[in-house]
């Protein structure tokens, strides 16, 4: 039995419903348009759906719950909408300006933000520095009251919608090279410019494209946090980043499993229905319970977040668990659709595509792996039977 209070329950439901009125019809066209419709983010700040954490007198909810975003997560998923990414909106850069705004930086943007008005994104990634910051080629250099922000990102979700872009840079002529600053940058600040919409694998309808920063200035006021703690604050961000991420792959791999065994169920093969077969039950009988024991793993993630003790380690296992059994799941959903499988008409095809990049982003599966093998062979390290 999962653990969601009544309260999430019903706003479950009528997120559901809002996704089956408002989004799910649109998101043929909007994968055909490469781009989610603005209407999108607007039509659910205007009923709550957006962001929850931010208090009240900025438009939120006021709940900090992680367990309402898990929802939100788990139903975007299950509503075949996860081109629509509004989590990286509402929870994976909006709580920077929670955790490292000012009171004068959350006032001046966190109620559009919530309303829908304001699309956000962060800008981390650059052709030479993913999951390696410390390779960041991007500078802000010191101008006594602005940052002048030299440089590009690539592969940045809501590049073309997003109003307000968080950018990690390094800070021109520091020593130690995890000298980074947060900047908040604008849309319309001279010299930020968008390059095209980036044709991918999957995932068309989410928009995503290079930023360039030619001489941008950025004033003070538009600084999140202390300069020069730049890295840190994105460390401190990356375990519910994976936690965010691992949410939505364990949900995505359960609603490939329920595709297929619908799928399976109707099929005949020789006669008989392909999920009479033993190697359908067996197979199938693995992925069932290798979901519900990531999904397990991953709702207490969710508890310990929320009691303030999710580790880096957590996040990474359940990251790296999820997105590998998510894919497992999907690689025998195509399988056992057969030539159907391959076709763009079956949901499962689509599906397949899409989930590629989730055993890449947020950090890819071997770079999971190698922060799990440091924390194993670490002093640190603890086994439960001790």
């Amino acid at each position: 039995m999962r653990s969601f209070t009544e309260d999430q329950v019903i706003f479950r439901d009528s997120y559901r419903k809002f996704l089956a009125s408002e989004i799910t019809p649109h998101m043929e066209e909007w994968r055909e348009a490469g781009i989610v419709d603005r209407s999108a983010f607007k039509k659910a700040g205007d009923l709550g759906f957006l962001m929850i954490w931010p208090e009240e007198k900025y438009g939120g909810m006021g709940d900090e719950d992680f367990r309402y975003e898990q929802i939100i997560i788990e139903e975007t998923a299950r509503s075949g909408c996860k081109g629509w990414f509004n989590t990286l909106h509402s929870r994976l850069v909006g709580s920077y300006f929670k955790r490292f705004g000012t009171e004068e930086q959350r006032d001046r943007f966190l109620p559009k933000c919530v309303s829908g008005e304001t699309i956000l994104a962060i800008a981390m990634t650059e052709p030479g520095a993913g999951s390696d910051l410390a390779g960041m080629r991007t500078t802000a250099e010191d101008k006594g009251d602005h940052f002048l922000l030299n440089g590009s990102k690539t592969y940045i979700s809501n590049g073309i919608n997003s109003d307000v872009v968080i950018v990690a840079a390094k800070l021109a002529g520091a020593e130690k090279k995890h000298a980074m600053v947060l900047l908040i940058v604008e849309r319309g600040m001279e010299g930020f410019e968008r390059g095209r919409n980036l044709k991918k694998m999957g995932m068309p309808a989410q928009d995503t494209a290079e930023l360039f920063f030619n001489n941008v200035k950025v004033p003070k006021a538009n600084v999140l946090g202390e300069p020069g703690r730049g890295f840190y604050y994105l460390m401190e961000g990356l375990a519910e980043e994976r936690l965010i991420s691992a949410v939505g792959s364990i949900a995505n791999g359960r609603k490939a499993f329920d595709i297929t065994r619908a799928y399976v169920m109707d099929r005949k093969l020789f006669g008989r229905p392909l999920a009479e077969q033993q190697n359908t039950q067996f197979r199938m009988a693995e992925m069932d319970a290798e979901i519900d024991l990531v999904q397990v793993y991953v709702d207490h993630c969710v508890a310990e977040h929320n009691a303030g003790r999710l580790t880096s380690n957590m996040g990474a296992k359940a990251k790296m668990m999820s997105s590998e059994v998510e894919w497992k799941m999907l690689d025998l959903g195509v399988q056992l659709h057969g030539g159907a499988g391959y076709m763009d008409e079956y949901p499962i095809s689509r599906m397949f595509t899409d989930a590629r990049v989730n055993r890449i982003l947020a950090g890819s599966s071997e770079v999971m792996r190698l922060i799990i093998g440091r924390d194993v062979f670490s002093e640190h390290y603890k086994s439960i039977l001790d």
